[in-house]
């Protein structure tokens, strides 16, 4: 049978520091699945062009290996110059490819620690705490498992990122009516 799973320790009456995991934050929460599914996304379709360019610098580096020797000077030098400019192009597109995925990545993770911090800070001002560490960056090698408040970082954040995209949904339904046009004078 499996392990029954483990709830998460409670945090200590009077602690005054707490852990949370970045990491776990963005693969656990919804807003951080939606961003790494965005960024598949992008991989995916780049890799999808970067594979049909490569189809067909293969079929003309294979035309040019099985016909070159038949072909007259023209038309294999300039076969060769299209395999020449359609190397540089591959070379350039998976430049282009990387730094368009870096650069959504990038934005990404701004928006996503933007909508993230408010939610820490709230926490850390109700948990009375003097600090909060990045599990990953503050070199902690034991402690106690309840200043870990990843799952309930994870919780809240769900919760406003959901209340923040219903709101503007909201918003409309609850715009006020239009002022009555003012009465004639007689």
């Amino acid at each position: 049978p499996a392990p029954a799973p483990q709830l998460p320790a409670v945090f200590p009456e009077g602690a005054k520091i707490g852990l949370v995991n970045l990491q776990q934050i963005a693969q656990l929460s919804v807003d951080g699945k939606a961003s790494t599914a965005r960024v598949q996304a992008l991989i995916t379709r780049k890799q999808t062009e970067a594979a049909a360019k490569a189809k067909q610098l293969q079929d003309n580096q294979a035309r040019l290996q099985q016909g070159g020797a038949l072909m007259n000077d023209a038309a294999r030098a300039a076969l060769e110059k299209e395999i020449e400019r359609q190397t540089v192009e591959a070379q350039r597109f998976e430049q282009d490819a990387q730094a368009e995925v870096t650069e959504l990545q990038t934005q990404l993770q701004g928006s996503f620690q933007e909508k993230l911090f408010p939610v820490l800070n709230q926490m850390v001002q109700e948990k009375r705490l003097h600090v909060l560490f990045s599990a990953a960056d503050a070199g902690v090698i034991a402690g106690d498992p309840g200043i870990d408040l990843t799952l309930e970082a994870i919780k809240r954040f769900d919760a406003a990122t959901a209340a923040k995209a219903a709101a503007p949904a909201a918003a409309p339904a609850a715009a006020p009516a239009a002022p009555a046009a003012p009465a004639a004078k007689p």
